[in-house]
C-alpha cells in the first residue's frame, strides 16, 4: 500500500502516449486510469515540478501525476523505509543516491543521471530592514548584525542544508552554523522569506528565479545542487515512471527547467549501473 502525504497537485489527462519525449503533437487514442506516476523531488524543484512539468508531462501523455517535493535525504530515508513508495525519485546531490543502492539499502536504486545543476545564494527581503546593507556591504558581515533573520534547511535531511553549513563555517560564521533556531522545512523558505519573516535565506538560484527573490552570489562559487533523477528498482508505474522520465529530459522539460534558472548538464551523466537504464531512456540518456 503506498502511504502519501501529497504536497503535490494530481492532475488528470486523458490522452495516452506510453513513451512520452515532451516534443510534437500527441495523436495516440484517450486511455483511463493510467498511473498516477508517483514522483519524489527535492523540494527547491516545487515550482517548476507542480507549475509546469507535473501538469503538462500529464496533458501529454495521459498518465496522472502525483508528486510530492522534500529534503532530498529525508525522502530516500522514507523510500527506504518503506514509509513512500514511489516511481521515480529525483534529489539535489548525487551522494543521496548511495543510500539507496545495494542491498543494504533495499536495492531501490541501480543507476541515476545528473541532468541539472543550480548555485548556492543568498536571496533575501528587498523591504527588509537589512536589505540596503546586503547590497552594499560583504554579506559576511551583514548576516553577523544583530537581530538578522537568516533561514536555511536541516543539514541532516536536505543536501541545500548541508551546502548552506559549508557556505557558513568557510566564511567565519561557525556561530550562525550551529544555531538551529534558524532552520525551516525546505517547502516553507520562500514563504517565510516572502512574508517578511526572515530577512534572507539560502536558496539555490533556480528556487529565486520563479519568484523574483534577489540574490547574492555565495562563495565558494562551486556550492550548488546537482539534480539526478532514477526509476526506483521497485517502482510500481514503470512504465509511467520511463514515461515521466523522458518528459522531464526531453524538449518541453528541459525548456521549463532552462525557463526556470537551471543549468542543463547535457547530455545527463550517467551514475551507478549504465546498464540498468531502461532501453526506452537511451534517446535522452546515451548508453555509455
Amino acid at each position: 500500500m503506498r502511504s502519501w502525504s501529497v504536497v503535490g497537485v494530481l492532475v488528470v489527462a486523458g490522452l495516452a502516449l506510453a513513451g512520452c519525449t515532451g516534443s510534437g503533437p500527441n495523436t495516440a487514442a484517450p486511455a483511463a486510469n493510467r498511473g498516477p506516476v508517483h514522483v519524489l523531488y527535492a523540494g527547491s524543484l516545487v515550482n517548476v515540478m507542480e507549475r509546469a512539468i507535473g501538469p503538462k508531462f500529464a496533458a501529454a501523455s495521459g498518465f496522472q501525476y502525483q508528486g510530492e517535493g522534500g529534503g532530498s535525504d529525508a525522502l530516500a530515508n522514507e523510500i527506504k523505509g518503506k514509509v513512500k513508495q514511489a516511481d521515480v525519485f529525483i534529489s539535489a546531490s548525487p551522494a543521496t543516491n548511495s543510500t539507496l543502492e545495494g542491498a543494504a539499502n533495499g536495492k531501490e536504486v541501480s543507476w541515476f543521471a545528473t541532468f541539472a545543476s543550480s548555485p548556492l545564494v543568498i536571496g533575501y527581503n528587498p523591504n527588509g530592514k537589512f536589505a540596503a546593507d546586503l547590497k552594499s556591504k560583504p554579506w559576511q558581515q551583514v548576516l553577523a548584525e544583530p537581530g538578522f533573520r537568516l533561514g536555511r534547511t536541516d543539514p541532516t535531511t536536505d543536501p541545500k542544508g548541508k551546502l548552506a553549513v559549508q557556505a557558513l563555517d568557510q566564511n567565519g560564521l561557525s556561530k550562525l552554523a550551529a544555531d538551529q533556531a534558524e532552520v525551516f522545512p525546505e517547502t516553507e523558505l520562500v514563504g517565510r522569506l516572502q512574508s517578511g519573516q526572515l530577512d534572507a535565506g539560502f536558496f539555490y538560484s533556480a528556487e529565486a528565479t520563479p519568484d523574483k527573490i534577489p540574490t547574492i552570489a555565495v562563495s565558494p562559487q562551486s556550492l550548488a545542487a546537482n539534480y539526478t533523477v532514477t526509476v526506483l528498482d521497485n517502482a510500481p508505474d514503470q512504465a509511467g515512471a520511463v514515461a515521466f522520465v523522458n518528459y522531464l529530459l526531453g524538449h518541453d522539460g528541459t525548456s521549463a527547467l532552462t525557463a526556470n534558472g537551471f543549468r542543463l548538464t547535457s547530455p545527463p551523466k550517467v551514475s551507478g549501473a549504465a546498464n540498468a537504464v531502461p532501453a526506452a531512456l537511451h534517446p535522452q540518456i546515451p548508453a555509455s
